[in-house]
């Protein structure tokens, strides 16, 4: 099993960029407008419970709510990448601000129904995917590169300690005031958001002065995805935890009325979880420096399942204990995923990169919580849950076949200015292309093998970084000559490819490649007969 720490971070405090005046600010409106969420959501099930909504409908919150991510979290990607994203997160909260004041309004006068309950969750789900990656993606800006790490795992407090805090919160104000007022505090949360949105002085976006059209990013984004197995493992991993770790959050409000709690109760059974989590932002840097990620994530799997068996078999007491096992072993999940994605996507683009883990892991969370909803109401919740704890055996034994892989979050992902721009003999117009790129090498034989197995990882490059073909060739008439062409779809694509995609390890790959040939290579440019090219 491949040994990875993202970043080095054992070093780093866990508390460390807290110090930071702007990170510290921005870190509590998210914690405050994540206490105000889960303070909904326990509302909106527990508005559900009490109207003797069936399982189907009661899980169907949390589908409601993931399910947008589903549909925007991609475009919200390549908008993040394409305007000024302390904007888009002041316009998106001020849009949740509206929406969550709309839901109480409908409460108080009550007007709500289960339907409209949803689609209001909906709506919200929707402005959380549409900001979702641009708070991912400003998180390495706040922070020095070391306290990355630790930055990802004090997020993971803004939500965890929210899930301690908010469910407890609102079970408290549930039995006193009632849902309208719970609704209009995450009303409230949202507008603190805003004001500290409004407070932070960020230095200006670079590369917004020539944007991307939004179609060419959205597929310079999926191609980048596409081509980095490092990503796509950081991917796979997720959805491998969150199709199962969905049963317990869909079906914990069922465990609850199934042991004769109130809604006080089940916010006390979510508060366990969450305080399970924050507790994990002390144990999970000491597991770290002595475990691999790889095994951390086993671990994770395995202590998540011990919480599903508390809540499908055990009574409250020894519920709320190893509930909070789950909660920690949550954190040390989402933590060094998250993590290990900073670290690897590098700058151009790290929203949407941010954007597709959102998609995988949040819309695998709403697909679970659907299918786990029907399977509840076929066999049972304590039947159905059994069947999760099966499956995250296999997940926490899967780490062997299918580990977070060598080099992730290590690489260097700085942008590298060291790629001259060809000389043409006219100007192409930046629309003009598709551009063919033909590069001839020269390679003894005693470098062939390894010449090939060092363009293998060149082409990986080349498509990251856009390349919508690659291809590689080996002459027929000449034993040392091999023939390397890529297109790109635009002139402007291929300036972009070259002065702003190329990073410290795309150089590394061509490095390695250009040492093993007998002489330097020669690199040609074509463009489709016929275009207006002034000669």
């Amino acid at each position: 099993m491949s040994k990875v720490r993202p970043g080095g971070a054992a070093a780093v405090s866990a508390w460390a960029p807290l110090g930071i005046t702007v990170f510290r600010v921005l870190w509590l409106a998210q914690l405050g407008s994540n206490i105000g969420t889960w303070m909904q959501t326990v509302g909106a099930q527990w508005f559900l419970v009490e109207s003797a909504a069936g399982a189907t409908v009661i899980a169907l919150v949390q589908t409601a709510s993931l399910t947008p991510s589903l549909l925007f979290s991609l475009p919200a990607g390549v908008l993040s990448d394409s305007v000024d994203r302390r904007r888009l997160l002041i316009w998106g909260s001020l849009a949740s601000a509206i929406v969550a004041t709309g839901l109480t309004v409908f409460t108080a006068a009550n007007a709500l129904t289960p339907l409209l309950l949803l689609t209001f969750t909906f709506v919200l789900g929707a402005t959380s995917a549409l900001t979702g990656p641009a708070w991912q993606a400003i998180q390495p800006e706040l922070v020095p590169r070391e306290q990355i790490s630790a930055a990802s795992g004090l997020g993971g407090v803004t939500v965890n300690g929210a899930r301690a805090i908010g469910p407890a919160l609102a079970g408290l104000i549930l039995a006193q005031a009632g849902t309208a007022v719970v609704f209009g505090i995450n009303a409230a949360s949202f507008v603190a958001a805003v004001l500290a949105l409004l407070w932070w002085r960020r230095p200006a976006q670079a590369g917004l002065d020539d944007p991307e059209p939004a179609w060419a990013a959205l597929k310079a984004g999926l191609r980048y995805v596409g081509s980095a197995h490092l990503v796509r493992r950081i991917l796979l991993r997720s959805a491998v935890f969150a199709f199962p770790a969905s049963a317990l959050w869909a079906l914990l409000p069922i465990t609850a009325a199934r042991m004769g709690l109130g809604s006080a109760g089940y916010g006390f059974l979510l508060g366990s979880l969450g305080v399970g989590a924050v507790i994990g932002i002390f144990v999970l840097p000491v597991a770290r420096r002595r475990f691999s990620d790889n095994v951390v994530l086993a671990a994770s799997a395995l202590l998540y399942a011990v919480g599903v068996i508390a809540a499908a078999l055990l009574p409250f007491g020894a519920t709320v204990v190893l509930l909070a096992l789950a909660g920690l072993a949550w954190i040390g999940t989402l933590t060094v995923l998250n993590s290990a994605l900073q670290l690897t996507l590098p700058q151009w683009v790290r929203s949407r990169g941010a954007a597709a883990y959102i998609l995988v892991f949040t819309g695998t969370m709403a697909a679970g919580s659907l299918v786990w909803g029907v399977v509840a109401q076929i066999i049972g919740t304590p039947e159905a849950l059994g069947v999760t704890v099966l499956l995250l055996v296999l997940v926490a034994a899967s780490i062997r076949f299918l580990p977070l892989l060598h080099g992730t979050g290590q690489i260097d992902r700085s942008i590298s200015m060291a790629w001259p721009m060809p000389t043409l003999v006219f100007e192409p117009d930046p629309t003009d292309g598709p551009v063919t790129v033909l590069v001839r090498y020269r390679v003894e034989a005693a470098d062939a093998t390894a010449f090939r197995a060092a363009m293998t990882q060149l082409g990986s490059s080349r498509r990251r970084t856009g390349a919508a073909r690659w291809r590689f060739y080996r002459s027929a008439e000449a034993a040392d000559e091999y023939l390397e062409m890529f297109v790109v779809s635009s002139w402007s694509e291929y300036r972009r490819q070259q002065t702003e995609r190329l990073t410290g390890r795309d150089r590394e790959f061509r490095d390695a490649v250009t040492a093993l040939t007998a002489s330097p290579p020669v690199e040609t440019h074509y463009f489709p007969p016929g275009l207006h090219l002034a000669g």
